[in-house]
């Protein structure tokens, strides 16, 4: 079991992350422990870039620097491939074609236009949140930062729950789709709603509601997005992945506003 934990956390990190670790094992059984660790590998990203974020507020950019430093080292840290994945899966649902021509649309290495107008929308989304929450204090907004990470790899754990097909036979979709347990995937959900509303609660009660209803609204919009891609394409992919993950970003960081 330790063995297998191990390997799940580099299978986490390696997959998720640009971070030098290397994946020494490739399985379904790796794949499930995994995802279900996916969280940790947000909650790695979401430090560094909170670092950036405060430390460049700290140091005296202003609020809207530190907010784009912020959206950039999770980009950096995947090498764009779950903003990469919105984009596709844009491109895919908006050009309503049949399942198997939409996920070929998917597959091509260009964007569309569907693609670059959600990527505009969502990065534009996420830098007005942080902007906001820097301009409050660098704590404000670090935790933020922190808290829609953690989010995004949160979701990915759900959508890798047993009873969600994949929509290719290949690919990192098809090796992760299906693999977590789903009442272990809701015990890792109620365990980082209770953590990020513990960090959250540093700033009160409503600092603590917030920030747990913050990771509940990033799993709901998730959801939905996740669900209208298995109508649409069979199943999930790779790309659907990325797609889930930004959307779960920006949800929490748009619920953070609410209250502020």
């Amino acid at each position: 079991m330790t063995s297998l934990n191990s390997h799940g956390i580099r299978f986490a990190f390696g997959t998720l992350t640009v971070l030098p670790v290397r994946v020494t094992r490739w399985d379904r059984e790796t794949a499930r422990s995994g995802m279900l660790r996916a969280p940790l590998a947000g909650l790695v990203v979401g430090l560094l870039a909170a670092a950036l974020g405060a430390l460049s507020l700290l140091a005296g950019s202003g609020p809207l620097l530190a907010a784009v430093a912020s959206v950039a080292v999770p980009a950096a840290l995947t090498r764009g491939l779950h903003l990469d994945g919105l984009a596709d899966t844009a491109d895919g649902l908006g050009s309503g074609k049949p399942a198997e021509d939409a996920l070929r649309i998917m597959k091509q290495s260009d964007i569309g236009p569907f693609g670059v107008i959600t990527l505009l929308l969502v990065l534009l989304a996420q830098v007005a949140v942080l902007f906001e929450l820097y301009g409050q204090s660098w704590a404000h907004g670090a935790l933020g930062t922190v808290v829609a990470a953690v989010a995004a790899r949160l979701a990915l754990t759900l959508a890798s729950r047993q009873g969600v097909p994949a929509a290719r036979p290949e690919g990192l979709g098809a090796m992760v789709a299906g693999t977590v347990p789903a009442g272990r995937a809701l015990l890792v959900a109620a365990t980082v709603v209770a953590l990020c509303a513990a960090a959250g609660a540093v700033s009160g009660p409503a600092g603590a509601l917030r920030h747990g209803l913050a990771v509940l609204g990033a799993l709901a919009a998730a959801e939905l997005l996740l669900r209208h891609c298995v109508r649409r394409f069979g199943g999930v992919t790779g790309d659907v992945f990325g797609g889930v993950a930004e959307t779960a970003a920006t949800a929490a960081l748009v619920v953070l506003t609410f209250g502020t």
